[in-house]
C-alpha cells in the first residue's frame, strides 16, 4: 500500500482530529473514505470538462438523439 502526505489548514486538521478521537478511528481511515467516495465524481467532472473543450466533439440536438434512438 502506498502512502501520501498532504498539508491541510489547521482548522480542518482539528476537525478531523476531533472526529477521529470521538469515533476511535484513525484520521487516515476518514481521508481514505473521503477519497474513495469522491474520486469518481471528480474523474467524471474532469472528463466532462475535457469533452466540453474538445474542438472536434460532435454535439447532437434532442431531435437528432431521438431519431438515432428511434424514439
Amino acid at each position: 500500500m502506498s502512502s501520501l502526505s498532504v498539508r491541510i489548514p489547521d482548522e480542518l486538521f482539528e476537525k478531523l482530529n476531533k472526529l477521529a478521537k470521538k469515533t476511535r478511528r484513525t484520521k487516515s481511515s476518514f481521508i481514505k473514505q473521503l477519497i474513495e467516495e469522491n474520486i469518481e465524481d471528480l474523474e467524471y467532472a474532469y472528463m466532462a470538462l475535457e469533452r466540453m473543450t474538445d474542438k472536434h466533439a460532435k454535439y447532437l440536438s434532442t431531435e437528432e438523439v431521438e431519431k438515432q434512438l428511434e424514439l
